[in-house]
């Protein structure tokens, strides 16, 4: 199950525990009670969906935030840390997916940054400094120099510069979060390399990471969190992969499943796909994704999260160019893809972010719609105000889209008003493929009906859709079938009708090379409800 080194009979020291830790912002419980150990010569991994509270307890761990409630022990004795820097004085380090060192440095500068050796007290010692950076780069076996501007160093080289410093700090705890997600995977293989030299050490690690793999080859026992709470803690052997996904996704217990599924459109079994993806890759987060979509078709793009969902729309829609893979709409190839070309080809994207790369803030709600389709209603750069004022008008009607206007501004819409003018600004270029990244994401209940509705009109016009959501339920009540991603390849595919969640977790358990029902994700339609076959 784990290539991590065998727990010996004798219990390991606890070096940092937290006891019933709880943290509020406003009305939020970011944490509720938890605790925690972390043990010398161990990896514990801590797992759980966005909004599980990993960042918050990660923050009280290292002095970012001071708990509400609650306790932290560092080798048994009560500790507060009111800073990071307090933190690391104490022992505790971190090491983000993001690089905060300075590329302008070198890497025996960023090494010892903020704790030089000294000379008279005053003085940086750079020899001596350069000795020491040689000693900890040839004690983790890291092929950097020293001497070497840290900007000058590849993304994986950079993370373990980080691992380095947290050593020179004398961390008694390191925690590492999400540190493979930009690395190669022979970088993966030497950050794993230093990090079992620095369990064999007897330093407590912490390891959060989404790539499920990572976790089972590395992590001595597993903390599961889900709203903010421990909900599950254990080893490999008790927390296999399906008992550890259905911890974080709150599926525990199987049995009832409170979801509507929709009916199914006509049979496209023997129609010619509007979107077909074979072998994408993109980096490490888009490794071999293959799909197939027909017209009034709706496929759910199924996975955990880091599983690649976003990286592949991205990648289809040419946000991030590809770097192997072809992608058909209707039929013809799409070279070379940049959003212009694929908007120009009928392939729209919602992207899951509204506020950051979707709405305009300061512009009206007409003026957010229209932002794809300037270049179709200007002429010699002179935008025709009344094709504009027709296509809102329409937009707003169709999608029935609540507003004061269509000059007011589009931050005074809530936010499921405010996803359904982005969908209008899709539907403005009239598409034949649609890709939705979770467009019920920070929506009320209501106003995610709303969004299905519209969703489902838009398969029965004829538009080949295809949507991720965080809430598989959702996933399931909305689409035909789905599509399964493990960690950036196609892992499997299933109809939706009859479907509950806990098959769905069946697959992502699975094995990331087996093959089961891949073949559902590269037939159109091959699993598509029959014409008339209404879901229960």
């Amino acid at each position: 199950m784990t290539t991590s080194a065998a727990t010996s009979s004798a219990t390991p020291r606890a070096v940092l525990e937290t006891r019933g830790v709880s943290r509020t912002f406003g009305v939020v419980r970011a944490l509720r009670d938890v605790s925690l150990t972390l043990r010398a010569g161990e990896v514990h991994g801590l797992v759980g969906e966005n909004g599980a509270g990993k960042s918050t307890l990660i923050k009280v761990l290292t002095g970012f935030h001071q708990p509400d409630t609650g306790a932290l022990t560092l080798d048994g004795k009560s500790v507060t840390f009111d800073s990071p820097r307090g933190a690391q004085n104490a022992g505790v380090c971190a090491v983000y997916q993001e690089i905060n060192l300075i590329p302008e440095r070198s890497v025996a500068d960023n090494i010892f940054l903020c704790h030089e050796p000294k000379r008279f007290g005053v003085l940086v010692d750079r020899k001596r400094m350069l000795e020491r950076a040689a000693e900890i780069v040839q004690r983790y076996r890291l092929s950097v120099d020293p001497a070497a501007r840290l900007g000058s160093l590849g993304l994986g080289a950079q993370q373990m510069v980080s691992l380095a410093r947290g050593v020179s700090l004398g961390a008694r705890v390191l925690i590492l979060d999400e540190p493979t997600s930009a690395l190669s995977s022979a970088e993966v293989d030497v950050l794993f390399d230093v990090v079992d030299r620095l369990r064999a050490e007897g330093i407590a690690l912490l390891f959060v990471s989404h790539r499920l793999s990572e976790c089972y080859r590395l992590c001595d026992r597993f903390t599961v969190m889900r709203d903010g709470a421990v909900v599950r803690t254990g080893t490999p052997e008790e927390l296999p992969r399906a008992a550890l996904i259905a911890a974080m996704l709150g599926r525990e217990s199987s049995g009832e499943h409170a979801w509507t599924e929709r009916s199914g459109s006509a049979d496209t079994a023997d129609a010619a796909p509007a979107l077909a993806v074979d072998r994408l890759q993109w980096g490490n987060r888009v490794r071999d994704v293959s799909l197939k979509v027909a017209r009034k078709e709706i496929v759910g793009l199924a996975g955990l999260l880091g599983s690649g969902r976003t990286e592949t729309f991205k990648t289809i829609f040419g946000a991030q160019k590809a770097d192997a893979g072809d992608v058909d709409i209707a039929g013809r190839a799409l070279t070379h893809a940049t959003p212009a070309r694929s908007i120009a080809r009928g392939l729209a994207f919602l992207s899951e972010d509204r506020r950051s790369e979707g709405i305009f803030p300061r512009l009206s709600v007409g003026e957010n719609i229209v932002a794809s389709l300037l270049p179709r209603i200007s002429r010699f750069g002179f935008i025709s105000r009344a094709k504009e004022a027709q296509v809102v008008r329409e937009a707003i009607e169709r999608l029935g889209i609540k507003t004061a206007g269509p000059n007011a501004l589009i931050t005074t819409l809530s936010g499921g008003n405010q996803q359904k003018a982005l969908i209008a600004r899709c539907l403005s270029t009239q598409p034949t493929v649609l890709l939705l990244d979770d467009p019920t994401r920070g929506i009320d209940v209501g106003a995610k009906e709303e969004v299905h509705r519209v969703v489902q009109e838009l398969a029965r016009d004829g538009l080949a859709v295809v949507v991720t959501s965080s809430e598989m339920e959702e996933l399931l009540a909305l689409t035909d079938r789905l599509v399964v991603l493990n960690e950036g390849a196609t892992q499997g595919g299933m109809p939706t009708a009859g479907a509950n969640p806990d098959d769905v977790l069946a697959v992502l358990a699975g094995d990331a090379n087996d093959s089961r029902d891949v073949s559902a994700t590269r037939d159109v339609g091959a699993t598509r409800n029959p014409a008339g076959a209404d879901k229960a």
